[in-house]
């Protein structure tokens, strides 16, 4: 058998592998919460907030401009099925949560026109950035070694990553884990 077709096999049974444990499905085509946390490394937050990158219609946004908020970072992707079924309940945390100094980014590892694309038929309460290519070298960065989505992290006012999630992240976990935050704030 030819060394590439083996790699090739290989390389799609460890993505099988990976999309069966993060989105595990329950069969009747909706998404299972996934309780897959990640150690955040210190360099997490001061790589995230680092970062500039567009929006969808190509204008430079730096992370750096919500620095003293508490900001929730999710990568995400158009064709990534639970990016997309859990974003309209972040959407209603953002316009929540806006007046205690909450502000959500999306990143996606995607194009700019899938992005727009989603926009149009799901709007969302917070800005979409558009990282492509050099989202996964982020991602890794906020300590997603596995780059697999959704990718959910939480940076508290001051700076310090608190908390990161991979997989799909309910509504109602997602405030338990924001209300935690916010009640370590000074």
């Amino acid at each position: 058998m030819n060394k590439g077709i083996i790699a090739i096999a290989a390389v799609t049974i460890a993505i099988a592998a990976a999309f069966a444990a993060i989105y595990a499905g329950s069969g009747d085509g909706s998404v299972k919460k996934s309780a897959v946390s990640t150690k955040i490394s210190p360099e997490a937050s001061t790589e995230v907030l680092a970062a500039t990158l567009p929006d969808a219609s190509g204008h430079t946004q730096a992370m750096a401009q919500w620095r003293g908020k508490t900001l929730v970072v999710n990568f995400w992707a158009a064709w990534c099925p639970p990016c997309r079924e859990e974003m309209p309940a972040f959407s209603r945390v953002q316009e929540k949560y806006r007046e205690r100094g909450v502000q959500f980014v999306g990143i996606a590892l995607d194009s700019a026109d899938n992005v727009k694309a989603f926009a149009r038929d799901t709007p969302v309460s917070y800005p979409l950035l558009v990282a492509s290519d050099d989202g996964a070298d982020l991602a890794r960065s906020a300590g997603n070694t596995t780059v697999a989505l959704p990718y959910t992290l939480i940076i508290d006012a001051t700076g310090k990553a608190r908390y990161a999630h991979l997989g799909y992240l309910a509504e109602n976990d997602l405030e338990s884990l924001l209300q935690q935050t916010l009640d370590k704030q000074p």
